[in-house]
């Protein structure tokens, strides 16, 4: 079977709050669930497997897009599916089925993402989808694709949604797979490998990579528990193993995508060890929460090459670390930073503004502690409320939020979707005001604008540099 897989255009994403200049310079991933089942499929097959994406490729709706679509000539499209990719997922679809025409045949269409997880019903119903896959896909879409030929009836396919004479048909969500060395590694090749790079990487070729699936942490901000928060972990072998392939491909830099690459301290001595052993030169990035971290592991990160650690601070107050149920405390925070800029590690702070009982005053205190921090860079937010997340549901319960309007778009996906924070204590022009204010107070100051210039490695770095600058200030 032919089988094309897409990661489609974000020209009509829903955006939230972040900064016009975080959005125009963060640079592009590979979509690494596409890769994995590529990947899986390949190891298991003789299907032919082609990729696209139309993000990376700068792709429109155009003709260019089209044809690649009809060369490929599939039999399955899979595509990629987030909540503020929606309305790019269904022209897509629309795509697909214009070619289907041309080439006179039917090509079915597959949906899997974190949308289709929360929504699944809502997504069987959209104009032209065939299947959805709910949560990790590797397992469900072999035995799809091995259903479409055949081998297997669709109702015995866990985590599948389908319709069958117009009922929808939504199978239960399968045991995961706990054995993560089983999975094939992502199948990088299947795309273009230097189209990827990173806001704080430009002149890198970048790929992404997980260690690990699941988190056992609850933040009351983070959809990640809803998506499974069993914590399951490869093998220090098999992560080296993939990062060695990665070196083999011509890859500069790894960014570990792990919700939390510490969470288990031996693992984590165990990778470093092994990168240590087969001598193994590149530059790799973590998150990493600072309870899970300590100077010995730091050392360790250092010697083996991490040379940045991007850690969910959230918060300058105690009261606010509650409330988000972060299950850390500032003394910690400050250890942590102390310890990994005396490694010379580099430190990458999120925080975030607009929680629930929080105050100007609570995020002044914030603005003052990220400056007393001084991480080598911080990204900020506007706490959204998210489905699937806590504080989603307590901004209904309360009123904060009115109605479910994420599940009305998911339902009926329309343009001009405003992203709805919690605006109890404090309005969104407020918000706003205070977002432009802490970004403005972290980078202006000298320090650290004298810390970037000794950064610069590049002419094309240094005129970045300068045009993120006056982003931020104007």
């Amino acid at each position: 079977m032919r089988i094309l897989l897409i990661n489609p255009p974000r020209h009509n994403e829903i955006l939230a709050d972040n900064p016009a200049f975080i959005d125009e310079e963060r640079g592009f991933n590979p979509p690494l669930g596409l890769l994995y089942l590529a990947g899986y499929l390949k190891s298991r097959s003789e299907h032919q497997i082609f990729g696209l994406d139309a993000q990376a490729e700068g792709l429109d709706y155009n003709d260019e897009f089209k044809q690649r679509i009809k060369n490929a000539n599939p039999a399955l499209v899979g595509i990629t599916a987030m909540t503020f990719t929606l309305l790019d997922v269904i022209k897509t679809i629309a795509l697909v089925r214009e070619v289907g025409k041309v080439l006179n045949k039917k090509i079915s269409i597959v949906l899997g993402g974190p949308h289709v997880h929360l929504f699944p019903e809502e997504t069987i119903n959209l104009k032209g989808v065939d299947f959805v896959i709910k949560g990790e896909g590797e397992i469900p879409f072999y035995k799809l694709v091995e259903s479409l030929e055949g081998r297997g009836e669709l109702s015995n396919i866990d985590s599948l949604v389908y319709l069958s004479q117009g009922k929808i048909i939504n199978n239960p969500v399968g045991e995961l797979l706990e054995n993560l060395d089983d999975l094939s590694f992502p199948d990088r090749e299947l795309l273009p490998i230097e189209k990827y790079n990173s806001i704080l990487s430009s002149d890198r070729i970048v790929t992404t990579m997980f260690t690990s699936r699941g988190c056992p942490f609850q933040c009351a901000f983070c959809d990640r528990p809803h998506l499974g928060k069993k914590f399951r972990a490869r093998s220090a072998r098999s992560v080296v193993d993939e990062m060695e392939e990665c070196l083999r491909l011509g890859i500069d830099e790894i960014l570990i995508y792990d919700d939390t690459f510490t969470v288990d301290r031996q693992r984590t001595l165990d990778i470093c060890a092994e990168i240590i052993k087969r001598r193994l030169k590149f530059v790799w990035d973590i998150r990493a929460r600072v309870d899970t971290v300590d100077e010995e592991v730091l050392r360790n990160l250092k010697q083996a090459g991490c040379a940045r650690i991007h850690f969910g601070v959230e918060s300058g107050t105690e009261k606010i670390l509650k409330v988000l149920n972060k299950g850390i405390h500032l003394t910690q925070v400050e250890i942590a930073f102390k310890a990994a800029k005396k490694l010379g590690i580099e430190t990458l702070a999120y925080f975030m503004i607009g929680a629930p009982t929080e105050t100007r005053a609570d995020i002044f205190k914030t603005i003052k502690f990220a400056k007393k921090l001084n991480p080598d860079y911080a990204h900020i937010t506007i706490l959204t409320p998210y489905p699937g997340t806590l504080i989603y549901r307590q901004a209904l319960s309360e009123g904060v939020i009115k109605n479910d309007y994420w599940k009305e778009f998911a339902r009926q996906p329309k343009k001009g979707l405003q992203t709805r924070y919690w605006e109890k204590e404090l309005n969104q022009e407020e918000l706003f005001k205070l977002l432009g204010k802490f970004y403005r107070q972290f980078y202006s100051r000298p320090s650290f604008i004298l810390r970037q210039l000794f950064k610069i490695r590049s002419w094309g770095d240094f005129v970045k540099r300068v045009k993120t600058g006056f982003k931020i200030l104007r």
